[in-house]
């Protein structure tokens, strides 16, 4: 592997770089934070479609054009001699070294826990006024769900083990399942997804890779039976459930293989 000094000439050629790109590209010089800022979320899925694939090569090309966003930004600050990429590093190792007191001070931890804790109450001496006001609002619901519980659970809101989260769920079924008005059936249905994710998590399962793997056997097998289709002559929509079924079947016997 490399060097700290070849990391350290390695980032410096790309700070470099951005600032050619900046001065001499048409496409890059404008850009704005505005303008890549979706860009960036769909560099942060692409990322994380190569993480749950296990592809580390396509994690690492993933990562790097992450990491040409966070330049990009910070050019773009520095252009509004508002903040550079020095002082976005300098500030993220002030708040790394402010909440890890027991490694750079004389708190004493004895678990993760511990330190997730001490986390959220540093925060908010850092001026959060709610432990969930660090939660950003565009965050899908899933994931948003993940951290709010995450997070109250810092400060011990918190079930006592999976089997009691589980008892939750069924309560939140069972009234899913009584109401018949539309809007409050929406609104219990709610309940039942937010109480699910939080069994996963407690149950040390992240229930958005779950979904997630879920949904890419359904495209595979999916695909597979479309395939079977095609080489029986057989068009999907002029079959019966019963008969997808079938072929739906074979596809999962592919899948195993």
């Amino acid at each position: 592997m490399n060097t700290k000094q070849e990391k350290l000439e390695a980032f410096g050629r790309l700070l470099d770089i951005m600032d050619d790109l900046r001065e001499k590209c048409p496409w890059d010089q404008k850009q704005t934070l505005e303008t890549l800022r979706h860009l960036t979320l769909e560099e942060t899925y692409e990322l994380s479609d190569a993480i749950l694939q296990g592809d580390l090569q396509e994690i690492k090309k993933e990562l790097g054009d992450v990491l040409l966003h966070l330049v990009f930004y910070s050019k773009i600050g520095s252009e509004k001699e508002s903040f550079d990429i020095a002082d976005v590093i300098n500030s993220l190792n002030k708040k790394l070294i402010f909440r890890h007191p027991h490694i750079y001070g004389d708190v004493e931890v004895k678990d993760e826990e511990e330190v997730k804790q001490n986390w959220e109450k540093l925060k908010l001496k850092e001026g959060n006024k709610s432990i969930l006001g660090g939660v950003p609002k565009s965050l899908p619901s899933m994931v948003k769900a993940y951290r709010i519980q995450d997070k109250v659970k810092g400060i011990g809101f918190e079930f006592h083990d999976a089997e009691d989260a589980w008892k939750k769920v069924d309560e939140e079924l069972a009234e899913f399942h009584a109401e018949t008005d539309i809007d409050k059936k929406e609104l219990e249905l709610g309940d039942v997804f937010f109480s699910l994710i939080n069994y996963a998590r407690i149950s040390g399962i992240n229930p958005d890779s779950a979904l997630e793997r879920t949904n890419l056997k359904f495209i595979s097998r999916f695909q597979k039976m479309e395939n079977i289709a095609l080489e029986k002559n057989l068009k999907l929509e002029d079959l019966s459930l019963e008969e997808m079924d079938v072929l739906w079947e074979e596809a999962k016997k592919l899948n195993k293989n």
